[in-house]
């Protein structure tokens, strides 16, 4: 692991390989190690740079004061990208944090070649319904403390509203690691329920008005049996997006990257090494 300072605190993250950058953002209580399987199978031909990012999984917190509503942690996003003065970057998010790509294209996209979004959070679905009744509880003192506490066993992790219908093969070991920063360490909680609570539907609302701002390619890669996010969500980011396209993956819920590594990895590598002016219908834009 590898460790630098932005205004908002330390960030840590896995950087492997050489060539053009591809950045992977993941979403709540995950870290970098979401990616371990694509990244392994991107690094031969990219330089492959896999953050943990500061949503409750990560195991140094970041500043107190450090902004971690969704717009703040875009900013977090993009403070990065300057710091390792990255350019022709392909960005791809996950869950959460394909919703914190979002804000980032729209915001700060001057680093930004491609766009990359797997199964996530959009519009009016951040969070999914399933997850909101926790941001309520979130507002109550030492209560994400608690959540986490009942998430110590295996089998607790593999219930819907833990890690159960974000995976299809469950890795107890994996999300017993995303769960233990926070449990240990209360500056992390502190982070975690920030980020929790900064997940509001209305940034990804206004940030898709601005879509049609954000003219280059996109790759809408989805799980067709996602749980939470279901298809009418990609194929509306299909449409809005001016260069865009949609890939389905099968046997996958959320988390592609660890059902289906293989094809996610497939289409991320091939999607990269496209020319950067060419359209989605394969035509060079104007």
């Amino acid at each position: 692991m590898k460790e630098i300072t932005i205004p908002q605190g330390r960030i840590r993250y896995r950087d492997e390989g050489s060539g053009d950058p591809i950045v992977f953002v993941h979403g709540f209580l995950v870290d970098g190690e979401l990616w371990r399987d694509v990244a392994a199978r991107l690094a031969p031909d990219f330089r492959v740079i896999a953050p943990d990012w500061p949503m409750g999984s990560h195991e140094v917190a970041v500043n107190d004061d450090a902004d971690l509503s969704a717009p703040g942690t875009a900013r977090i996003v993009a403070a990065f990208l300057e710091a390792l003065d990255l350019d022709n970057v392909t960005l791809v998010g996950n869950d959460s944090g394909g919703a914190i790509c979002q804000l980032v294209a729209v915001e700060h996209p001057q680093r930004i070649a491609r766009l990359v979004l797997t199964s996530c959070d959009a519009y009016e679905n951040f969070p999914p319904p399933a997850f909101r009744p926790l941001q309520g509880i979130a507002r109550v003192p030492g209560a994400v403390g608690m959540i986490l506490q009942t998430m110590r066993a295996g089998f607790a992790r593999r219930t819907p509203t833990a890690y159960g219908w974000v995976m299809k093969r469950a890795d107890d070991a994996l999300t017993k690691r995303w769960i233990t920063p926070s449990l240990r360490d209360r500056a992390v909680r502190r982070d975690a329920t920030k980020f929790l609570l900064g997940m509001q539907r209305h940034y990804t609302l206004e940030a898709a008005k601005r879509f049609g701002e954000f003219t280059k390619p996109v790759l809408i890669a989805w799980a067709r049996e996602d749980r939470f996010f279901k298809l009418r969500f990609a194929e509306r980011l299909a449409g809005d997006f001016p260069n865009a396209r949609l890939e389905l993956i099968d046997d996958a819920y959320t988390f592609v990257s660890l059902d289906q590594p293989a094809r996610t990895a497939e289409l991320i590598g091939a999607f990269a090494r496209e020319p950067q002016a060419q359209t989605a219908q394969g035509t060079p834009a104007a």
